[in-house]
């Protein structure tokens, strides 16, 4: 697999319906930046809360989910236009399991969690609903934790070192965050999965005790 677009950026201000959004997700392609455990080197967040920490120091979205979109919505969205660090064809949220670790130029990097997507998305694009569909599909992105520092180059190759045993996608984790929270056995199984994220290990836990 191969990286089709690699991008970081700062926080910006943009307009929907007449009012002034600040966001950092509008991002510029880079040729190679280095990536360290905090993220990449010039990429910044608007929200810590949602965005950025180690545990969130890489974002990708499948590059499939374009086509999908434009057709659905009638538009054409800029690439990269989900905030992304990385587009790529080839890993699905249904493909990757939180736990798998792939190389990635110089660096080493680990599935963490799903995104959970927030309404910039619909702004940013001027796309009313857009949140909604990919809340609705599961298709979110996801996350990496940096394992190995190192540079990162535009043209990279994305392999696949090691396949967490426990094979949670990150698909089925969203269905089971955003629509199925009450599934107990399921809950438990993502639980299961060491390298899963605290923030989504601190919810789940919680989901458990109610």
């Amino acid at each position: 697999m191969q990286i089709h677009k690699l991008a970081v950026g700062g926080v910006k201000t943009f307009e929907w319906k007449n009012k002034v959004e600040t966001s950092a997700i509008d991002k510029h392609e880079v040729e190679e930046v280095f990536l360290s455990y905090n993220g990449f080197e010039g990429d910044t967040v608007a929200n810590p809360s949602f965005h950025g920490g180690p545990e969130r120091a890489v974002c990708l979205y499948p590059l499939e989910h374009y086509q999908l979109w434009e057709s659905e919505f009638g538009v054409s969205i800029p690439k990269p236009g989900f905030g992304e660090n990385i587009s790529i064809q080839g890993m699905k949220e249904d493909q990757v399991f939180i736990g798998d670790t792939y190389q990635i130029g110089e660096a080493v990097i680990q599935v963490t969690q799903g995104r959970i997507p927030c309404s910039t998305i619909s702004k940013f694009n001027q796309i009313d609903g857009l949140l909604k569909r990919v809340v609705q599909t599961g298709y979110t992105g996801y996350f990496f934790r940096v394992i190995q520092e190192g540079v990162i180059k535009n043209d990279s190759k994305v392999s696949l070192i090691h396949r967490n045993p426990h094979q949670i996608s990150i698909l089925f984790a969203n269905q089971i965050y955003f629509h199925d929270r009450s599934n107990k056995q399921a809950i438990e199984k993502i639980l299961k999965v060491d390298e899963l994220a605290a923030a989504w290990r601190e919810i789940l836990s919680e989901l458990l005790t109610k």
